[in-house]
């Protein structure tokens, strides 16, 4: 994933490992597309299709899902990851290597339409600065599609309550600790839904929307419990935001 993550010591081997999942879940991507796909528009005669950057595009998936949603729109996969790029050149039409930090994207400030920036916030040392550099690639008026973790998923705050480690949170990069599965994802930064809306408000953005979507790893007995959730954002188990650039 695109991350100023990766400067820290071990981070960016860990990223770089191929066992380390570089893929959410399709029904969190279809969903996301499809917000695009309404703020877009589709293309019609005359009228040049929008550029939209997958910036942390992974294995490709993300931005493949939307490429049949948003036919006609330019899709760019944008990864610092050269295993991730490999992936994705499979499902894309055209991948970039970039990074958020140190000289940034490989990209004119204003040059794009939109953004996707699909579970890659919560992997960042600096998300202030990551979101810095999304708002000057993107036009004024230009799309943010971002999407994180919930911390106050309806289950976490049961788990809280009995004193368990959070799904999502990590405090170790080599094993799980104290929670709930045993898969390491490198997750450092987890937000609520009124956290999210302040901290994307203050990198220059107005947030149009913030809706829910469901986490494959949610166990199936209680995946209805989940997709119910969605209908209120705050307890859902991952936010989708659409913001709009100022």
């Amino acid at each position: 994933m695109t991350t100023s993550a990766a400067k820290a010591p071990g981070l960016r081997d860990f990223y770089e490992d191929p066992a380390v999942p570089v893929a959410s879940g399709t029904d969190r991507s279809l969903r996301q597309a499809r917000m695009l796909a309404r703020a877009l528009g589709p293309v019609r005669p005359g009228r040049a299709p929008a550029t939209v950057l997958d910036v942390g595009c992974g294995d490709g998936s993300a931005g493949a899902v939307a490429a049949r949603v948003l036919a006609g729109h330019r899709i760019v996969g944008v990864d610092w990851s050269q295993d991730a790029l490999r992936r994705a050149a499979r499902r894309l039409p055209q991948v970039v290597r970039g990074e958020l930090s140190g000289g940034g994207l490989p990209f004119a400030s204003g040059s794009a339409d939109a953004v996707l920036f699909s579970e890659v916030v919560e992997h960042l040392v600096d998300p202030d600065g990551a979101l810095d550099e999304l708002h000057r690639v993107l036009r004024p008026g230009g799309h943010l599609m971002l999407s994180t973790p919930n911390l106050a998923a309806w289950y976490n705050r049961a788990l809280l309550l009995a004193g368990v480690q959070p799904v999502f949170s990590e405090v170790s990069l080599r094993r799980v600790h104290g929670r709930p599965g045993s898969q390491v994802v490198g997750h450092l930064r987890l937000f609520t839904a009124r956290a999210l809306r302040e901290f994307v408000t203050a990198s220059g953005f107005e947030v149009v929307r913030l809706e829910g979507a469901p986490f494959h790893g949610v166990p199936r007995p209680l995946r209805p419990l989940d997709r119910l959730a969605c209908r209120l954002p705050s307890l859902s188990s991952i936010f989708l935001v659409h913001a709009i650039r100022r």
